[in-house]
Formats: C-alpha cells, structure tokens, sequence
C-alpha cells in the first residue's frame, strides 16, 4: 500500500493510492496516517479494503508529510561507509544518532527555508523507517516485525550550525522545514528488500548524489534493534538512517544551496519529492 496525506498544511487528510495511481480518501475509515493506524492490525483492516469503492480525490491537491505528528524523528549519521569517506571520518564503530525536532517536518514538495545567517545549508537524501509495532530491546532477528513502511526523506542541514558552533549537531538539524518525508509511506510488505535501493538527489537538475542502500554500514534491522536499548520505539516514529555520498559539503570545493534553487530527489519506489529553496 502507498499512503499519503492531502490537503493544506495543518489540515491534511489520510488518503492511498490505488492500482492506477489514483489518489482516494481514507477519511471514513482512519482519523489519520498516524502511529494508531500503523500498527499491524491497522494495517491488516486496510489491506482488506476495496479500494475502488473509496471517494476519488480530484485535482492536484498538496501533498502533506505521510505520517501525522511522529513522537520521534530519529536519524543515524554517517551511515554509508562511502559517505563517511567523502567527509574524511573513520566509519563509526557503533550508529552515530541524533534528532530532528517534529517541527522540522514539510511535505515532500514544500519550499524549504535557508535559516537566517545560514552559508551552508546541505542536502541529503535518504531512507526513512517507519516504526508499526512498537517495542524496547528488540533482538535483530524480530526487528522487521516493526517495520510499517518507508518514505523518502531529505535530511537538510545546515553544516555550520552542525559542526562549527559548539554541542551537538542538532542545531544544524532541526531548523523548521529541513525535514521534508513523503510522498508516500510505502509498506513494509511492497519493498522486498531495504537493503538495495538506489537513492538520488539533484539540485537545478545537476546529479549529486546517486548512491545505493546496500553500502550501509549498519542495515535497517541493526538500525532498529540498536535504538530500542536506549528508547523504546513507538507506532509511527521515524527513524532516517543516513545518507549516501554527493552532499555539498563533500564537493571539492564544497557547494552549498541558495535561494531559488530546486531540489529534486528519490528513493527507488518510494517517490519524488522536488523543494524550492527560499530564504527565512
């Protein structure tokens, strides 16, 4: 199942697309594509629905973020061992995990804000993890029992704010709008393997980055059962679990966006999702 949410900021409505690609309304059957509705049985009651009997949604609507109000936006750093080269680190022995504030979250193809002071803004496309069924202490070998589904992400950062002004680098994280996930929350039981995806981003239609899941250095179930000795993992939480090689801050010399440019990125069979850049 792909599911979405439609409708303007703040006031999105659950929706699936069907086999034609046909946007329909979910409305009569879930209050919203939130942590409730994630969970398996929930799941289980969707994919018994005949989806042609559910009201067409007409016209080009936005298209929200795909999962309401997350309780957590969890990321993993440095996670593509070839990513960790461009950047000139050793890969880390253990995930490197910090957040996003909630706030951060846009639509897929809303405009994202270059933050007030802000030289480095990047980019980073990557694989978001949707949690379904939640749990603490989660052996790996029960870990995709938790997955619902995935989404594309776009981890914007801003690498100055990050790196360069002291504590962690949630500050160059969590800006409003530097969180864009959609367009669909693809299930869990249509991505036959996480492990191997080709992921792209591109900026004023130039190719950055074009990288594939499988160079992780720790994999989706590591990735799960890790988090769930330090938090326990509830239905609908978000986890990002990294980013390829292509950022700007990679680039010799390094690139950074500026107002006007448009964002372009994918995850194979997950969507677009396509960004133009102002200033706040």
């Amino acid at each position: 199942m792909k599911l979405l949410r439609y409708g303007p900021a703040g006031k999105e409505k659950p929706g699936i697309l069907d086999d034609q690609g046909q946007l329909r309304d979910l409305s009569s059957v879930i209050a919203d594509v939130n942590g409730e509705a994630l969970q398996p049985a929930s799941l289980a009651l969707l994919r018994q629905l005949k989806l042609n009997d559910l009201p067409k949604v007409e016209g080009d609507p936005r298209i929200g973020p795909c999962v309401a109000r997350p309780g957590k936006f969890i990321c993993i750093g440095l996670n593509y061992a070839d990513h960790a080269a461009e950047t000139g680190v050793e890969p880390p022995a253990e995930p490197v995990v910090f957040s996003k504030w909630t706030s951060s979250i846009i639509g897929p193809n809303d405009e994202v804000a270059l933050p007030r002071g802000s030289v480095k803004t990047d980019w980073e496309v990557e694989l978001g993890v949707v949690i379904g069924q939640g749990g603490s202490y989660i052996p790996p070998e029960e870990a995709m029992q938790h997955v619902a589904g995935y989404c594309v992400i776009n981890d914007v950062s801003e690498r100055e704010f990050q790196s360069e002004r002291g504590g962690t680098w949630d500050k160059g994280k969590g800006c409003d709008t530097f969180g864009p996930m959609g367009p669909w929350l693809v299930t869990a039981d249509e991505v036959a393997d996480p492990q191997n995806l080709n992921l792209w981003l591109e900026v004023d239609g130039q190719r950055y980055q074009n990288g594939n899941t499988r160079t992780m250095i720790f994999t989706v179930q590591q990735i799960i059962s890790y988090l769930s000795n330090f938090m326990s993992l509830q239905p609908g939480d978000v986890i990002s679990t990294g980013t390829p090689p292509g950022v700007g801050l990679g680039m010799k010399p390094p690139v950074f966006l500026r107002a006007g440019q448009q964002m372009r990125l994918g995850v194979e069979g997950l969507g677009e999702q396509r960004q133009r850049v102002i200033q706040a």
